[in-house]
């Protein structure tokens, strides 16, 4: 099944459940459990399976606790994947783990096949267009290009320290934006 295949099942089955149809919630429940699996196994690896299904069991608890939340206007994967990540950070935060995720894994952690790359592209883009246009430069050097500090700084006209700091503003605030779709 391709990613948009899997977004429109999932999407209508949770539009049902909100409506109250317990058989739709089931289906919710079966088909994220089979997708957060591979996606905490990934981070976590094999050696931590027991953690792998216990993340897996609060992102779900986490899902039913908050799936009134769900905005239908946005991509039910998108919102499921915000929840799954911050169980992880969670998870992380606990066991005192710093993890880095780049931001060019997007199309891993939101299940979209090779197929979407345009999609990819696209939904890249407005979140990024919403930046002021130096920190979105900053973003795509660093993050897509894999410009070092120092060379976006140069390339940009900035210091290294000037960069690093204007970088750490931009991720923090698509952090910001992403989470309160998710939340």
């Amino acid at each position: 099944m391709v990613f948009h295949e899997v977004e429109q099942r999932l999407k209508a089955l949770m539009l049902r459940a909100q409506a109250g149809d317990g058989q739709a919630w089931r289906e919710v429940l079966t088909l994220l459990n089979a997708r957060l699996t591979p996606y905490f196994r990934r981070r976590l690896g094999p050696e931590h399976a027991a953690e792998v299904e216990d993340l897996v069991q609060e992102t779900l608890l986490a899902v039913h606790s908050r799936r009134m939340t769900y905005d239908a206007t946005q991509p039910f994967t998108a919102w499921a994947h915000a929840v799954a990540r911050y169980k992880l950070i969670d998870h992380w935060r606990r066991r005192r783990v710093r993890r880095h995720v780049p931001l060019d894994d997007v199309a891993d952690t939101l299940w979209i096949d090779a197929d979407h790359e345009g999609e990819v592209a696209a939904d890249l883009d407005r979140l990024l267009g919403g930046l002021p246009s130096k920190q979105e430069q900053l973003v795509r050097g660093v993050k897509i290009e894999g410009l070092s500090l120092a060379e976006a700084g140069e390339r940009f006209g900035m210091t290294e320290g000037a960069a690093k700091v204007s970088l750490h503003r931009a991720l923090k605030a698509l952090m910001a934006k992403v989470g309160s779709r998710g939340d």
